[in-house]
């Protein structure tokens, strides 16, 4: 904590992560005011492994904040894993940098911090005394979902891991360093709400989840990997609407 200059908070699987919203950014995306708890939170996970910590995350960047960025992480032996949109017609543009990194945690730490210091990302602040209401309907979007949730900072979000063992780096990786399926929902006025997140796919259900998302009028925006030497391999699929949020929520569940 002290190097990172964050509190984490410790997750399932004996995994200490840690937020860091870009609550300086200012996105639209199809005429949406994106809030930084809907798409813009940045996030690293440690996790305890032989020589140190095995270390993921996902840092939220703008074009110009991509490369001294990049530089700083290999510098201090941070590696990339994904370079991708989530996104479309959101402005200015956004990129997501998937990290990985093994050994000293606190080393860690401090490269992560200092590539984090090259960007607007702000400092660590308290949570409001009165959190923002969440302007859906949840308990039809839960019943709709089948899945709870929890509000976040005005957005609904859901999450559901994967119910595989996955490996990498030599270790059980567990859901809560970043292998869950997120679905986010965010008020949209009169029972609506804009809807992204991303399904955690194996190669095979790629494409009837793409044609069930679509049969249901939920764009695809993004597919791609978060890692490298994943097994069993997993696909990341994000996706957008903007509707009615228990009616977006039976169609995510269709798919």
């Amino acid at each position: 904590d002290s190097a990172f200059g964050r509190t984490g908070a410790m997750q399932p699987g004996d995994v200490r992560r840690y937020g860091m919203p870009r609550g300086d950014l200012k996105v639209t995306a199809a005429g949406v005011a994106i809030k930084p708890s809907f798409a813009l939170g940045s996030w690293t996970a440690f996790k305890a492994h032989a020589g140190g910590a095995v270390v993921t995350g996902d840092l939220v960047l703008t074009e110009t904040e991509l490369g001294p960025v990049i530089a700083k992480l290999q510098e201090g032996g941070v590696e990339q894993t994904a370079i991708h949109h989530h996104l479309t017609q959101e402005s200015p543009r956004i990129l997501y940098v998937h990290i990985h990194g093994h050994g000293d945690p606190v080393q860690i730490a401090t490269t992560i911090r200092s590539a984090l210091a090259l960007t607007g990302t702000p400092p660590p602040t308290p949570p409001p005394a009165t959190p923002p209401p969440v302007d859906i309907d949840t308990t039809a979007v839960t019943t709709a979902l089948g899945y709870p949730g929890r509000a976040n900072a005005g957005v609904w979000q859901v999450n559901v891991p994967r119910q595989e063992t996955i490996r990498s780096d030599g270790m059980d990786v567990p859901p809560s360093m970043g292998l869950a399926s997120v679905i986010n929902f965010q008020p949209t006025g009169n029972g609506r709400a804009a809807i992204t997140g991303d399904f955690v796919l194996l190669g095979r259900e790629v494409n009837p989840v793409i044609r069930a998302l679509g049969s249901n009028g939920i764009a695809v925006t993004s597919l791609h990997s978060h890692m490298l030497d994943e097994e069993p391999r997993l696909f990341f699929m994000h996706f957008w609407a903007n509707a009615d949020a228990a009616t977006l929520a039976e169609r995510d569940q269709v798919a």
